[in-house]
């Protein structure tokens, strides 16, 4: 149950950690590290280990977990989109829309890129915490109070919904209009909040500023999985990224873009029958 100390939770006194417009999340410290994976052998993903693939984020964890597919060549550029889209869109769309954005976004500026080619794939990924009562998208807290505020919020309502859309596009092979393949997803997670996280812990992890930068305010992949009960359905869509339906578009995109061979099948059909 919540605490019921009745001494504020904001503290005037100098040892407060630094604001949030100002707060660089503080890097996990380096552990040993257990040798990856071997690659999976799927001819699409050895297909791309060979070429450039863009992840349009600057999200750590989404770099992690791309990372397990095993391609060396991925580079990191971030979106300039102001992701300013309107919260009156249903949560569904809103985060669909801003990931196509992103990744509409960085191809405008990639597919003319003199100097390394046009990439052979670009991802884009957006997350939103959803609360089911009121509907209202939660994204990044702004200062310690909306953080505090917000985990009290999803403590209270004890479950909400995470929703991640993944934004794959690749160059057409055919370069026919509109010059690329697009496909998207987007997956949802519940997640339930422990009911009895009391005050006094939810501060000292807003302290910690691990959630600042954390749709939601909090990371499950690290302290903050103390303040969740459980989770029904992808835990790594919680984090940001979920891997196997992130495989699953990309398989996909690759598929479409690839249609040399599909045109030049469909023009063969269109003769044989103009001759019978």
């Amino acid at each position: 149950m919540p605490d019921d100390k009745k001494e504020p939770l904001l503290s005037t006194s100098d040892d407060l950690p630094p604001a949030y417009e100002a707060t660089t999340p503080t890097p996990a410290p380096s552990k040993r590290q257990l040798p990856p994976p071997p690659p999976l052998p799927l001819p699409v993903l050895q297909d791309l280990r060979t070429k450039r693939v863009v992840l349009a984020s600057q999200s750590p964890r989404r770099r992690q977990i791309i990372s397990y597919l095993g391609l060396p060549n991925i580079e990191i550029i971030p979106s300039d989109f102001a992701e300013d889209l309107p919260h009156s869109l249903q949560p569904f769309e809103y985060v669909l829309a801003t990931a196509t954005q992103k990744a509409q976004d960085v191809y405008a500026r990639e597919i003319l890129n003199e100097e390394k080619g046009e990439p052979a794939l670009i991802l884009a990924a957006d997350t939103i915490v959803v609360e089911p009562q009121s509907g209202n998208i939660l994204e990044k807290p702004r200062s310690e109070a909306h953080h505090i505020a917000m985990l009290k919020s999803l403590r209270d309502t004890k479950t909400h919904k995470v929703y991640t859309a993944i934004v794959a596009m690749a160059p057409l092979d055919s370069a026919r209009d509109p010059g690329y393949a697009i496909e998207t997803a987007v997956e949802e997670t519940n997640v339930k909040f422990d009911g009895e996280v009391t005050d006094e812990l939810i501060l000292a992890y807003v302290r910690t500023r691990e959630g600042v930068d954390k749709a939601g305010g909090y990371g499950m992949q690290g302290l903050g999985s103390i303040l969740v009960e459980k989770i029904d359905g992808s835990a790594d869509n919680v984090i940001g990224l979920p891997l196997k339906t992130t495989l699953k578009v990309i398989e996909k995109v690759m598929a479409k873009a690839d249609d040399d061979d599909l045109l030049g099948g469909e023009e063969g059909e269109g003769e044989s029958e103009e001759e019978d």
